[in-house]
């Protein structure tokens, strides 16, 4: 059974997150999510519980346990628990545990049902101190680990027999990858208040190129609707998909077949899988055998 208390993060966690970042090794996903957690609305959280069910074929999750590795602002955690799951959260990055505690303050106060700590996906002990659940979750965070193979063996040995494993993973797209990672470590390593131009400067091409095809096809609108109609896309932030996206470091990638091959290895079919166009994420949806692999 899991623990319902409040674990405070401990000190060493807090202090080697921020040396990694002070060294310029790691992205503050924490202080992203937490300028998103005041665009968290109702409208968001439905868009959330809607991509789960759709992702996952499931109606409810009443009954399941729910396990969120990295999560972020907690949006989707809030998501599992209002589907009816038990759930388990946790985050390496310390400023995203205390985010994800204000969402669950703000809507779910006291509920015993939904547990937020501090951990590492790279800590055997400590997934092995957990037990298995009937959902692991982890969307955009096993390839900012700096281990991303690592993490994702971590991540499958928390899958209980006749489990899910819902993951998103950046495609591996070569060069171009390649000069991504390059592109982000910059990022982590320049002054905070030059992080944010930098950002605009990076994505700007992207940006015109879309502005100028929906110009080009007489629909000006359609750019407009990117950004005022994105939270429509899993109820989250596109400003701050972009922070995250040229500033998350560590970076990794893989194709889907390299993805799809190591957990069927492992015991596990493919249920569902959206490929992601270019260098975006693609998503899976793994189902374990009954047999329960450790």
């Amino acid at each position: 059974m899991m623990t319902t208390t409040q674990d405070v993060t401990p000190a060493a966690s807090l202090s080697g997150h921020a040396q990694e970042v002070a060294r310029g090794e790691r992205f503050e996903f924490g202080q992203n999510w937490t300028r998103f957690l005041a665009t968290v609305n109702d409208a968001r959280i439905l868009r959330a519980e809607a991509s789960l069910k759709a992702m996952l074929g499931l109606d409810t999750l009443a009954g399941l346990t729910f396990l969120d590795i990295g999560c972020g602002s907690g949006l989707f955690s809030l998501a599992a628990r209002r589907l009816g799951a038990t759930v388990h959260s946790f985050d390496y990055d310390p400023q995203s545990v205390a985010c994800s505690r204000q969402l669950k303050e703000r809507y779910l106060p006291d509920d015993a049902q939904w547990h937020i700590e501090w951990g590492s996906v790279l800590d055997a002990a400590y997934l092995e101190s957990l037990p298995r659940f009937d959902i692991v979750y982890s969307w955009g965070v096993l390839h900012h680990t700096g281990a991303m193979w690592q993490a994702l063996e971590h991540a499958q040995r928390a899958v209980a027999a006749n489990g899910k494993l819902f993951i998103a993973i950046y495609n591996d797209m070569g060069s171009q990858s390649i000069r991504w990672r390059q592109l982000k470590r910059l990022y982590a390593k320049l002054p905070a208040a030059i992080q944010p131009v930098y950002a605009c400067a990076v994505s700007a091409p992207e940006e015109a190129k879309g502005f100028l095809r929906a110009v080009l096809s007489g629909r000006p609108q359609d750019y407009v609707a990117t950004w005022t109609k994105y939270e429509r896309n899993r109820g989250m932030s596109r400003w701050r998909d972009i922070i995250d996206w040229v500033g998350g470091y560590p970076y990794e990638f893989a194709k889907p077949d390299a993805i799809c091959s190591f957990f069927i290895d492992r015991g596990f079919a493919l249920d569902k899988m959206c490929i992601g166009g270019g260098l975006g994420c693609s998503e899976y949806v793994f189902s374990r055998s009954n047999r329960c692999a450790r």
